[in-house]
């Protein structure tokens, strides 16, 4: 049989109208976009190692489920319209199915209206703020590995109980260092104690933290409280260091991580007592996580919030699997709520439940800093204080006014 340029064009245009049915049906893809500080302050206690811890959770979910998944990752640089934007674009046009991570309380907030909008899964993994299960509260979200309730709670209440009954606050002046301060102010105020003083910093453009610590040492207080977090919190503790503050005032830094120890050293950071809900050498399973996780970003060990990522992106996972992931796609909403049905199982947290208004009770454990004395190795940083369950260690449910919840 001759070849035309004819006969060509016919074969060609007859297999463009072949049935459809005949095509190789295409694997469901489900995309998960992580959000969070790439470059600013919060870049160690998220950054890239929550990306690691994402797609450590993709790696051991594995494949045979039905469909595929991607990550997508962006810096919002702690700015509101950033993450608005960015969200906005992933959810129309990027056909983004889950975001998770997103720290700084404002931003935390802003993403929380636009994941509703658009019906999409919201995990919040890295923001403090409250109100994201109270008032401002959202089907479509879960607040997964702390808050500032629970924050003020362990630590706050920790210091009371041993003496330090007067505070100064040093504050970063956005959502999350705000309500960080009213939270422990009321467990001061609840103790007995009381604050004698506070001043307010503008965030994230601060770095010099001398006038605030000469204020706070003046005040005549028991205790520093620093509600601040990330690099904001180890320049005020270094900064406190070199003025002597510490031997005059207990200094109590309402929220920290092991990452932000390690940038500290113990030297300066021996005897600073802390909340995370998670600690690389806790137990068998959370040292099983974090020898899996390493390879993957071998210069950061992972704190809380990096494990929180983990474990919400596995959970959410496990919950696609089980209700299909068109069904997923179609209503984060429904994808909510079926998370908040199947219990939380993962090395990073053990077991835990999310309650009805999006809030992960995960157990709140009290650590103090060791001396380099005290550290047997490399990241060998904590001493376990206390434990707190996690349905004691938040905010109840009937006071956290979350619109779309009956307690």
């Amino acid at each position: 049989m001759q070849i035309t340029r004819r006969s060509l064009v016919g074969g060609a245009l007859a297999a463009s109208a072949a049935p459809l049915g005949r095509a190789r049906a295409q694997t469901p893809k489900i995309t998960i976009g992580v959000l969070n500080d790439q470059s600013g302050v919060y870049r160690d206690v998220t950054g890239q190692t929550s990306v690691a811890c994402a797609r450590q959770a993709v790696e051991e979910f594995g494949t045979g489920h039905g469909f595929d998944v991607d990550i997508v990752v962006a810096d919002h640089q702690n700015k509101p319209d950033v993450a608005v934007s960015i969200a906005r674009q992933w959810f129309d046009d990027g056909n983004v199915d889950m975001l998770v991570d997103v720290p700084t309380s404002s931003v935390a907030l802003a993403v929380q209206s636009v994941a509703r909008e658009k019906n999409k899964t919201y995990l919040n993994t890295t923001a403090g703020t409250t109100q994201l299960t109270g008032p401002q509260c959202s089907p479509n979200c879960i607040h997964w590995t702390f808050d500032t309730y629970m924050l003020s709670k362990s630590t706050g209440g920790a210091m009371v109980k041993t003496g330090g009954d007067t505070w100064f606050f040093i504050t970063a002046d956005y959502a999350f260092g705000q309500q960080l301060q009213k939270d422990t102010t009321a467990m001061i105020e609840a103790a007995g104690g009381k604050v004698v003083g506070s001043v307010a910093y503008p965030f994230p453009d601060t770095s010099d933290f001398s006038g605030p610590l000469v204020q706070a040492e003046a005040s005549g207080a028991k205790v520093l409280g620093l509600c601040n977090a990330g690099g904001d919190t180890v320049n005020t503790v270094k900064q406190a260091n070199e003025f002597g503050v510490g031997k005059k005032m207990k200094i109590a830094t309402l929220l920290m991580f092991i990452t932000d120890v390690n940038a500290i050293g113990l030297d300066v950071a021996k005897g600073l007592v802390l909340t995370e809900s998670f600690y690389w050498d806790l137990n068998d399973r959370t040292r099983a996580f974090t020898k899996r996780v390493l390879p993957k970003t071998p210069n950061n060990y992972p704190n809380m919030n990096h494990a929180g990522t983990y474990s919400a992106t596995l959970h959410y996972l496990k919950t696609v699997a089980a209700m299909g992931p068109a069904a997923s796609k179609a209503d984060g909403r429904a994808t909510i709520a079926r998370m908040k049905a199947i219990e939380v199982d993962d090395d990073a947290f053990g077991t835990s439940r999310i309650r009805e208004d999006g809030r992960n009770l995960v157990k709140a454990y009290l650590f103090e800093v060791k001396t380099p004395a005290e550290s047997k190795g490399k990241w060998d940083y904590y001493k376990l204080l206390a434990t707190t369950p996690g349905d004691e260690a938040f905010r109840p449910l009937a006071q956290g006014g979350c619109p779309y919840v009956k307690a």
